[in-house]
């Protein structure tokens, strides 16, 4: 059954370009010319994967991501300017798993909608296959057959990548994990995401944990090393 990816992005160009390229590799594609008209049709009928512009008149990416996280956990990758690194990191924090700068390569998109789609299917397999798989470390408990998380018995609301992460971490505390070593576990050993994804990432893991937990600090940053899950 072919996969379903929503473009979302007020240049028409960009759509019917990106919607023939991804067409041709057997993808299912629906396109939105603007954020509100996208999230109503999101909503309604949840894609497998979505594909947002930053800048669109009426609701732009931002919005769109921040109100389409309140009901779906669909991976989304950001479409962002050359400059908008301010904008690429908001992106990350408020639950984006990916970013590509344009201009793009479509064969660099393709192949990393095809990493977040197999992290989704391995995601789900694992759990089928597991169903009782969890994590304990302290206070952290990680449930991956209903990829739920809490930390002293609240819950904590992760987006796949921020699961993968903290599950990465969390699996031999106290070792130290590059930045390398967490891009494989989020995306998979063939997709390269620049470092400050994971950075990013890690920040916004962070305020979800203090916003429970003002205290926490499990998460220690090595700095020109990487990061480790405290003993």
């Amino acid at each position: 059954m072919a996969h379903t990816v929503a473009l979302v992005d007020d240049d028409r160009n960009i759509l019917a370009s990106v919607s023939i390229a991804l067409e041709a590799e057997g993808f299912d594609v629906r396109t939105y010319t603007d954020g509100a008209e996208a999230l109503r049709a999101l909503t309604q009928r949840p894609p497998d994967l979505a594909v947002l512009d930053i800048k669109m008149p009426r609701m732009d990416g931002m919005e769109l991501l921040q109100r389409l996280r309140q009901t779906s956990h669909i991976p989304v990758i950001f479409l962002t300017s050359k400059d908008d690194e301010l904008d690429e990191l908001m992106g990350l924090r408020m639950g984006a798993d990916d970013y590509i700068k344009k201009p793009f390569s479509q064969r660099l998109l393709i192949e990393r909608i095809r990493a977040l789609l197999r992290r989704e299917a391995l995601r789900g397999e694992t759990a089928d296959a597991d169903p009782g798989q969890m994590i304990t470390r302290g206070p952290l408990l990680l449930d991956g057959a209903r990829h739920a998380c809490s930390w002293k018995g609240q819950p904590i609301d992760l987006t796949v990548t921020e699961f993968l992460l903290v599950r990465a971490l969390a699996q031999r505390p106290g070792h130290v994990k590059n930045r390398d070593q967490l891009m494989d576990a989020a995306y998979g050993e063939h997709v390269y995401v620049d470092d400050r994804t994971i950075d990013s990432h890690i920040k916004r893991l962070r305020k979800k944990f203090k916003a429970v937990d003002p205290d926490f600090s499990q998460i220690e940053t090595l700095y020109g090393v990487g990061y480790r899950y405290k003993e």
